[in-house]
């Protein structure tokens, strides 16, 4: 174990995992506790404050979240957000990820190739219409299936109606059905981005660390008929920048949570699904490492590839840690004990909700037997190949749009496939030797975890090695000209007939997937809605309707102060650190290695500019490029990451040490203004 996951075991096996006082909740909009901010910080969230800051906010759709910074659609968000966008417009002559990126007037804004933002505009309760189409079901499945054709249906209709994209959102594990309505923008452009070596300074080394001396930020625009969009709601840039101890809101997407998971659910990820994920990813790493190894142009293509590998790795050990260590385990299964003494305690209450926490651990047992192969399969057989992601978009996109909308898969729903095909037809880069690099990983993990005798591991090895096949797929392969994705994707009887390469692969791994998948949802996933929607209604019985839902990459607020705190060793950690500090952790060696324009500069910067920050505020994967606010609405910095410590809050909240890492307002505008004289950028802010 590295020392620095050492020391986070260490700090949970004595940290209480309940804090009274803790500012906890990833809150929805429409449910945000003013009560409890004004009883807490004298200070009164409006109607008004949450709607500006609620319009104001975007969701990227590749996992992040940003903001409008101006009126003219300006889009702030993490430079490891827009990293996917700022590597597919690189070239080998135009490393704009490694040399960073600067359009000194609109025409030179560069658009990304698949790109799209969504606003939250409103939010409808449409529980009673999704549970509605289920009364009549004969079983758990079949009452799983008119659900989802309900949520296909009620989407159909608000995009017919609207034009908008919307999403039926499945709330409190299908206690609650939300319709979400997005303005969405699919011509998106980048504006500004620093160079990777300051924007990730520290590297793997320093990820989910603090102290931290990160530029993670990065500016787009949104664009509409071929013009920069005029939006309404935008925050403005602070000119105090952020203080210690005042109170800040972080607006984003948190991805998943598991806050209200049974304990049998937390045993299953503990010792089953992340597990083997975490085995996929670090076995993916070092496929990409050697990879990039081999030449200088290989190093650059696999760059965003290895950075978001190791991220998610790297997540996943913190993840591991909070479920291995007895405390935390014995902290939920203790709520869980509690709440089911306080169901038995009234004899009408066990009749109805007692049995439910068995049926979600039988169901979980079941999910035991084919859980590797769903994963492997279905969930994620295209992790790092952007190729095959295209070839199974093509294959099922043709035949999923020739059923009726209600019996489509949720993803190839009517209102969703504008999404599908911006992915689907993308004109991003791609390189067969990346591809052919990490589908030989995919195939020798395949045959590792599954055995060389699996029907589906002889079906596509045929007879070759793991390399020799990704060979052989990739090369015979057209899928990477655009218009014939086009050609396949409207032919249900081309795309089976199709020798292509990527195609053929597709077509072998979609029926074991569709399997695994059926069975997952039969099974698991109509068990599971039914009865935690039920255990939901208990919570409610039990505690009232204040609890806040897990996550659900939907728009959420939280809150809390600007504080520093002591770590594990016992040692005063600052709230702030300084441009001065950047400097002292520099080595000159990756990845603590400063660009060259930073060295020229630093006798023009004023070194105790605040640059990175720490807060309490309960974030998670997906806010990343959240926007961070004071009391006035103003911008202050921007969430980009936090430390170990808060990697455990995916399951129990505490704020003792864990903190959000943020990167200052201040800091941003010294090195807009004085490394990269990005003069344009910073009189848009209003801050010249």
């Amino acid at each position: 174990m590295k020392p620095q996951l050492a020391a986070l075991a260490a700090v949970l096996a004595t940290a209480p995992f309940f804090v009274a006082h803790a500012d906890e909740g990833l809150w929805l909009f429409n449910s945000f506790p003013k009560e409890m901010v004004a009883g807490k910080y004298h200070f009164q969230v409006t109607d008004a404050f949450l709607n500006h800051l609620q319009l104001a906010s975007v969701r990227f759709n590749n996992g992040g979240s940003g903001s409008f910074v101006s009126q003219f659609g300006l889009l702030f968000t993490n430079h490891h957000v827009g990293l996917d966008c700022i590597q597919k417009l690189s070239t080998a002559e135009h490393d704009y990820a490694a040399n960073g990126f600067y359009a000194t007037n609109h025409a030179a804004e560069a658009q990304c190739p698949d790109l799209e933002v969504n606003v939250l505009l409103r939010i409808r309760d449409v529980t009673a219409e999704v549970k509605g189409a289920a009364k009549d079901a004969a079983n758990p499945a079949e009452a799983n299936k008119q659900r989802k054709a309900a949520m296909s249906q009620i989407e159909k209709s608000c995009t017919a109606e609207t034009g908008h994209r919307c999403d039926v959102v499945t709330l409190y594990s299908g206690g609650v059905y939300n319709l979400y309505e997005y303005k969405k923008y699919t011509d998106v452009r980048l504006v500004f981005a620093p160079e990777f070596d300051i924007a990730q300074f520290g590297g793997d080394p320093d990820n989910f660390t603090y102290p931290r001396f990160d530029l993670d930020f990065a500016f787009f625009r949104a664009y509409e008929n071929g013009k920069p969009a005029e939006v309404k709601d935008w925050l403005r840039w602070s000119h105090a920048g952020v203080k210690d101890k005042e109170l800040t809101f972080v607006s984003g997407n948190p991805g998943a949570t598991g806050r209200l998971a049974t304990y049998a659910e937390l045993v299953f990820s503990r010792d089953t699904a992340y597990p083997l994920l975490y085995d996929r990813l670090g076995s993916l790493i070092a496929a990409i490492e050697a990879y990039r190894a081999q030449s200088e142009e290989n190093g650059r293509v696999g760059k965003e590839n290895l950075f978001s590998v190791q991220n998610s790795y790297k997540a996943y050990t913190g993840f591991l840690v909070g479920l291995r260590d007895p405390v935390l385990m014995k902290e939920k299964l203790d709520r869980e004990t509690k709440l089911r003494a306080a169901i038995a305690g009234d004899s009408e209450k066990q009749k109805q909700f007692g049995a439910l926490w068995d049926d979600v651990a039988a169901a979980y047992a079941q999910y035991r037997g084919f859980y590797a192969q769903q994963f492997l399969f279905e969930r994620a057989p295209s992790y790092g190949s952007d190729l095959f992601g295209i070839a199974r978009a093509v294959l099922r996109y043709a035949g999923e749009t020739h059923k009726p909308n209600a019996e489509r898969m949720r993803e190839y729903a009517e209102s969703n496939l504008p999404a599908v095909e911006q992915a689907m037809y993308s004109t991003e880069p791609l390189t067969d030797s990346m591809e052919i690099a990490v589908l030989a990983n995919y195939f020798a993990f395949l045959r590792g975890h599954l055995g060389e005798d699996d029907a589906t591991v002889k079906a596509v090895l045929n007879g070759q090695t793991p390399e020799q096949a990704a060979t052989g797929y990739v090369t015979t392969s057209k899928l990477k000209d655009v218009a014939e994705r086009k050609r396949l994707a409207k032919d249900l009887d081309a795309v089976m007939a199709s020798e292509d390469g990527m195609i053929r692969l597709a077509r072998l791994l979609d029926g074991p997937a569709r399997k695994y998948r059926k069975e997952y949802e039969d099974k698991v996933e109509a068990v599971l809605i039914q009865s935690k929607a039920k255990l939901a209604q208990a919570r409610f019985a039990v505690y009232g309707t204040s609890e806040y839902p897990d996550a659900t990459f939907t728009l959420r607020l939280t809150y809390g102060p600007v504080v520093g705190y002591k770590d594990a060793a016992g040692k005063q950690v600052p709230y702030t650190t300084t441009l001065d500090g950047l400097y002292k952790r520099a080595t000159g060696v990756e990845p603590f290695k400063l660009p060259q324009r930073w060295l020229d500069a630093k006798g023009e910067l004023d070194l105790s500019t605040p640059y990175n920050f720490v807060t309490t505020t309960d974030t998670h994967g997906g806010n990343s490029g959240s926007p961070t606010v004071d009391e006035k609405n103003e911008l202050i910095g921007i969430l980009f990451d936090g430390n170990l410590e808060s990697l455990p809050n995916r399951f129990v909240f505490t704020d003792t040490i864990s903190r959000s890492v943020h990167v200052a307002s201040q800091g941003i505008i010294e090195a807009l203004r004085k490394v990269y004289k990005a003069d344009r950028v910073v009189k848009e802010l209003g801050m010249e």
